[in-house]
């Protein structure tokens, strides 16, 4: 507002400026033109008004410049006002701050220098506790310490006969002081010791003992007693023996006692510990004595601790001169104060070892039993909580027992602590419950079902977020239907509002408290009766029935008064109910709510309406939760219709329950999954849902058995995952679980009530953790195992070049990455070779690492031999192909891996191999697989025979798997097999012959390995070996001399177990890292895999030939060759020496050969190549022999052909055609008697047939047999009970 007024008092200035500036020119005008009189006049009479309207002007500029002046001093001493109370408060706001932290402070000193005075208090009356059980330690030290020594000299001042002849002998006064000792208390020590003086008791030495040991004491009094006793000790020699005795014959009376008393044992067991101290008793025997009793006392108390008091009183009182005990108060104060105690000197450390032993041991026992009974408490206080969360209250007994367990553990909590004090031995750790420390509030969440939005936990109540949506997010019909809808049902509410609350309290009076259901858990009863329906479910249900039956009359008559009106009505709620199956999502749902309500809110609509949910079709399931969502959504402008709808269903349940049929199962499996989404939706109380699958539980048979599943399977999650029904769910979820055990239930009612089970409470399992790697790995595995494809391939090169490849991690898990080709998608691992081409250009040793895993886990792959790396070894197996297609590898690395598959870890005698089982076909299909890849390649040079010769190895193998007694008629081989490996040989040679048994295929590779002998018949005879132990690799590998390394036929598994740890192994791992020596071994044997592939296509005949290089290594003498000459020689003769004592014995001709080496015998298979069948070995002129030759503990055999000429040859051949001819001449013998018997046989059978007289009919006049007539039987002519007789 200044502003403004500033403003305007300006426009007025210029006004009033331009004004007098305007009037100065016309005047200067006036001026210079001439005027007449007239003029001059008029210009006269204007020059006057001009000058009195200047006047004004000038006069109201003024008051406008003093209003301006007036307005700005009052606004300055406003804001001076201002500043000032500003300042004042900020004044009074630090002088409130500073004297607020005056006190603050001045508190914190007080409460500081209160701590500091209670610290010095505290630290004042302990130094002063400490120097009084300093003293008091020393005085009794001392005290026990003379008495001790008196007792040990007592025999030295024993008074003679004289002496007993001056004192009192009297009968009267010797009985009372015996009486006396019956009740001493410390109070007549000194005129029990007076009376002692002047008393003569050598005869009553027996009574005396009897008193002291039956006396009933305190723990007060002992000391007195010890005093006593010593007296007696120093005048009577038989006094200590006699003592010692009663006390024996007391301790085993005690033992028959059933329930000693502790406060007489702690008085008795301190007494003898005190005169052992005293030494009244001597150590041996005082101490022997004890240490029984304690013995006893904790052996017997292991348990129940009932006797801790009496240990606890011995620790105290004894256990520092006993067992040499030092307590850790005593121990502290000697520390914090530097005082010195007593030490325990008066019995040796040796005889206090067995005591401090068995005191540890006992409080070892003691500490467990502390720790069971924290537990059980805190189990009781966790459950008087669920009580107090479920019922509000705890019953009489509950409390009763709580507060009588809390005491007793108080007192074993307070004893084991002062044993704990005694022992100096440091208290067990108990555990606080979580529970209590996370309660907040009177209530407590039995169960907690997740927060919200995180469905994906286990303990979510709903499925996923979906359904949550569909049972809990409802359409407010409220907020667009207008309130004159639902006015009837806002009067009905008020009305039943009352009802509820009582109904409600009633019902929580009611139920089943958590104690009840926790005994049902422990104690469940499986023979449980049947429950039967009470009267006034009967009545209310006859009542409903009533109540409906009136309402439908009402219904018709207000239908037939409606139709005579000629409403309209009518046919739009028909229409309406028509169309609600149609209704099959939640939007039609909803929207057919709303238009119910808009417009067919009627009395009568809403009965109509809850008839037609009611008789909805038992095989239209899926419309239940839809139908329960209309009934939830209507719910706040209807409450009727779910209250109707809910009374229906109870009384259609009780029916089925009551009547018991085995029919109908559909629609009763209807009505408890509409009871159980109607409970999902809170519209079925789940206090009514857990009595009907009660009520179920208790006849659990039949039906019953899939109306629970059905009703769990439902709405069992809710249930049991809602803090209200939890606790009864799992109830009666265990009783059913109990039941399926103690009934013998079908195999599918067990499977039913299993899936129900675990579908409410699942077994919990172990999350899976996604490992976390670096981001630049992550981005390797992106680009290779998601981007890679053909289009991209070159676009994933440039990134991979890239890479920081100066970075050994990298650079190794890249390689990783690689070999784990089972991670790519199969159909991009061409991807994957074409991307290592063109690395292998700027990163060449990568390559080399690439292959050399590929062929490390092919061959890993058959050592383990494991189901499920089948597909690992598939990729790896198409990898290897690819590679060769890209120029990676040669090809004598694809057929060496090709004749292993066949032949590593293969016995084809017949035995079986763990590396390739008989059933086993996987090799075939890896064969198939790398054949598939690469072997179009293989149509020229060197190559090209390299494949035909693998291919007729590779059908006797397969005719070798198809010929295993594993294939069956019921079994047969694998039709896929079979077309896997006619699909591969069509591809690679269409027009080559195939096998068609293993008999031919076994010929084809006799032929083909004679063939190649020939051609090294000279190395042969050079080196003198047998054809036979030549492998299928120096066959065929003629320009590879280490062809042979892959191709052995027996299985070397020593490497087995560690193999398979890494095929286990992640695909991250770096598996690649080999030593510098192995890599020098795979360049040689890999040669340079970036040669020209089709080189080797390009050969002519020329490597055909081979030459054979002769000789090797020469033999140099030296006189180590002479040492161990001599050394094998007296070796030798040592064992001819030793062997020659030994008995000789008959070593058996003919051995049998085992079954799966004759079975292959006969087909002609063998482990050799040089093996024939029985039809050649006519042919070479030799005979198989088998020899028996062991290996440690294993037997091997191998198969020998020796020629015909042989000795030993001839002399079998001749013995075996004896013992046919033999075989054949007794087969015709025994022919020849059976034909003969047959024979005879039969003619005397015609002859007695010739003799014997024609037979008559005796049975023609009998009736003919009856025969069964097509349909049903007649009864009547069965058992002749009427009709025509034939």
């Amino acid at each position: 507002m200044p502003a403004e007024r500033k403003r305007s008092v300006n426009m007025d200035e210029k006004e009033v400026c331009s004004f007098s500036s305007k009037e100065k020119e016309k005047e200067r005008d006036g001026e210079r033109r001439p005027a007449s009189s007239r003029d001059k006049a008029k210009d006269e009479t204007k020059m006057s008004g001009k000058k009195d309207s200047g006047k004004a002007a000038e006069e109201k500029r003024k008051r406008l410049e003093e209003e301006k002046r007036k307005k700005e001093e009052k606004e300055r001493k406003k804001k001076e006002e201002e500043k000032q109370k500003a300042e004042e408060e900020q004044r009074k706001k630090e002088e409130e701050e500073k004297r607020q932290q005056e006190e603050q402070e001045k508190k914190i000193q007080e409460e500081e220098a209160k701590r500091q005075r209670e610290e010095e208090a505290a630290q004042l009356k302990e130094k002063e506790e400490g120097h009084q059980l300093h003293q008091e330690a020393w005085e009794r030290h001392q005290c026990r310490k003379e008495l001790r020594s008196k007792n040990q000299n007592a025999h030295e001042g024993r008074p003679e006969e004289a002496f007993f002849s001056r004192l009192d002998s009297s009968l009267k006064k010797n009985t009372a002081f015996v009486k006396k000792l019956r009740t001493l208390t410390e109070q007549q020590r000194d005129s029990l010791s007076n009376d002692f003086a002047s008393l003569n008791l050598s005869k009553y030495i027996g009574e005396a003992v009897s008193s002291v040991v039956e006396a009933k004491l305190k723990i007060s009094d002992v000391s007195c007693a010890v005093h006593l006793c010593s007296l007696f000790h120093q005048r009577y020699a038989e006094f200590a023996p006699l003592l010692l005795q009663a006390w024996k014959k007391h301790f085993e009376a005690r033992k028959e006692e059933k329930a000693p008393n502790v406060s007489k044992l702690r008085t008795d067991l301190r007494f003898i510990a005190e005169l052992t101290i005293v030494g009244l008793f001597t150590d041996k025997e005082g101490l022997s004595l004890i240490y029984e009793q304690l013995k006893n006392i904790i052996g017997t108390d292991r348990e129940t601790h009932t006797h801790v008091s009496v240990v606890i009183s011995f620790c105290k009182h004894c256990g520092d001169d006993i067992a040499g005990l030092v307590p850790r108060k005593v121990k502290l104060a000697s520390e914090k104060f530097g005082l010195v105690f007593p030490p325990s000197e008066i019995i040796n450390i040796e005889k206090q070892q067995p005591f401090q032993n068995l005191l540890r041991e006992y409080f070892t026992s003691l500490t467990k039993h502390l720790k069971k009974d924290h537990r059980e408490l805190q189990n009781i206080e966790r459950q008087n909580r669920r009580i107090l969360h479920s019922k509000g209250e705890l019953s009489e007994d509950r409390h009763k027992q709580y507060e009588e367990f809390a005491t007793s553990y108080q007192k074993l909590l307070a004893n084991t602590q002062s044993l704990a004090d005694l022992l100096d031995e440091n208290m067990p750790e108990l555990p606080q419950d979580k529970t209590v420390q996370e309660e907040h509030g009177p209530g407590i969440d039995i169960f907690t079902p997740g927060k919200p939005g995180e469905y994906d936990l286990e303990g979510g109540i709903w499925e996923d977020e979906d359904a949550r949506n569909f049972y809990e997010n409802m359409v407010d019909l409220k907020a667009f239907v207008p309130a004159i809808l639902f006015k009837d049902n806002e009067k009905t509410n008020q009305g039943k509002d009352k009802e509820e609350a009582k109904e409600a309290r009633e019902a929580k009076d009611g139920a089943s408290t958590t104690e009840e259901l926790e005994l049902e858990l422990e104690a469940l009863d499986i023979t449980d009766d049947t429950l039967e329906l009470e009267g006034p479910d009967e009545a209310e249900n006859e009542e409903l029935a009533k109540k409906l039956l009136d309402e439908q009359g009402k219904d018709e008559e207000q239908e037939d008064e409606e139709a005579s009106t000629g409403s309209h009505l009518k046919l739009i709620v028909d229409a309406f109910i028509q169309q609600l199956p149609n209704c099959v999502n939640r939007d039609l749902i909803d929207k057919a709510a709303m238009d119910f309500c808009m417009n067919m809110n009627t009395k009568s609509n809403r009965r109509k309406l809850v008839r037609a949910l009611f008789t909805v079709p038992r095989q239209r399931l899926d419309l239940l939760p839809f139908y329960s969502r209309l009934v939830a959504t209507l719910h706040p402008c209807m409450s009727d219709v779910a209250e109707d709808l809910c009374s229906m269903l109870k009384g259609d349940f009780r029916f089925h329950i009551r009547k018991k049929d085995q029919i109908n199962i559909e629609t009763k499996n209807k009505t408890v999954r509409f009871i159980g989404e109607l409970a999902k939706f809170k519209m079925f109380s789940k206090t009514d849902t857990l009595h009907c699958l009660k009520m179920l539980l208790s006849d659990f048979s039949h039906h019953h058995i899939e109306m629970a599943c059905t009703l769990l399977e439902t709405c069992g999650r809710f249930l049991f995952r809602s803090p209200e029904s939890h606790l009864r769910t799992s109830v009666l979820l265990e009783q059913m679980m109990r039941k399926k055990q103690a009934q013998h239930l079908d195999a599918r009612y067990v499977t039913m009530v299993e899936n129900a089970y675990y579908y409410c409470n699942p077994p919990p399992m172990e999350k899976t953790v996604k490992k976390r790697r670096p981001p630049l790995q992550e981005y390797i595995r992106k680009l290779l195992y998601k981007d890679l494809s053909k289009v991209t391939t070159e676009k994933v090169l440039r990134q991979m070049r890239k890479l920081p490849w100066q970075d050994p991690e990298i650079k190794s898990y890249l390689i990783c990455c690689m070999v784990n080709i089972w991670n790519v998608k199969y159909n991009s691992i061409h991807c994957v070779a074409n991307l290592l081409a063109g690395l292998v250009a700027y990163q060449e040793d990568v390559g080399i690492h690439v292959v050399d895993g590929v062929l490390e886990d092919i061959r890993l792959g058959m050592e383990v031999n494991q189901p499920k790396f089948n597909q690992r070894r598939i990729s790896s197996g198409k990898f290897l192909g690819e590679l060769y297609n890209y120029r990676m590898v040669e090809s004598a690395v694809i057929f060496r891996t090709l004749f292993s598959f066949i032949s590593f870890g293969v016995n084809q005698d017949g035995s079986p191999s763990p590396l390739d089982p008989p059933e086993h076909l996987f090799r075939i299909r890896l064969v198939c697989t790398l054949l598939d890849t690469c072997g179009q390649y293989f149509d020229r040079g060197s190559s090209k025979r390299k494949l035909d010769c693998f291919l007729i190895y590779f059908q006797r193998y397969i005719w070798w798997k198809k010929s295993i007694d594993v294939w069956t008629k019921d079994h047969p081989f694998p039709i896929d097999i079979d077309y896997m490996i006619s699909d591969t040989l069509e591809l690679l040679r269409p027009k080559m012959r195939l096998s068609c048994s293993l008999e031919e295929a076994t010929k084809q590779v006799t032929d083909l390995e004679r063939e190649v002998l020939v051609k090294l018949g000279l190395a042969m005879e050079k080196d003198g070996r047998c054809p036979s132990a030549m492998g299928e690799g120096e066959v065929l590998d003629e320009e590879d001399d280490d062809g042979d390394d892959d191709e052995e036929g027996g299985a070397e598994t020593e490497e087995q177990s560690g193999n398979e740890s890494e095929m286990n192994e992640q695909e991250e791992e770096e598996g690649s890292e080999n030593e510098e020596e192995e890599r020098e071994e795979e360049e040689e044997e890999n040669t340079d895999y970036l040669t020209d592939s089709n080189k080797e296509n390009e050969t002519d005949e020329e490597n055909n030939e081979v030459t054979i290089r002769g000789g090797g290594l020469k033999h140099v003498a030296c006189a180590e060759d002479e040492d161990f000459i001599q050394a094998l020689d007296k070796m030798m003769l040592e064992n001819l020496q030793q062997r020659s004592g030994e008995a000789v014995k008959v070593h058996q001709l003919d051995v049998a050969i085992p079954l799966q080496l004759k079975s292959q015998l006969k087909k002609g298979g063998g482990p050799g190549p040089a093996c024939a069948a029985d039809g050649d070995a006519d042919i070479s002129d030799t005979m198989q022999f088998v020899m028996l030759t062991r290996k440690g503990n294993k037997q091997q055999y191998k198969i020998l052909n020796v020629p015909l000429s042989s000795h030993l040859a001839a002399n079998h051949f001749n013995q075996q055609q004896a013992e046919q001819e033999e075989r054949m001449r007794m087969k015709k013998l025994t022919l020849d008697i059976n034909e003969r018997q047959e024979q005879e046989d039969y003619q005397e059978m015609m002859q007695s047939l010739a003799q014997r007289p024609a037979p008559a009919n005796t049975n023609r006049e009998r009736r003919p047999r009856y025969q069964h007539p097509k349909g049903a039987p007649n009864a009547d002519l069965i058992f002749k009970t009427g009709g025509r007789r034939r």
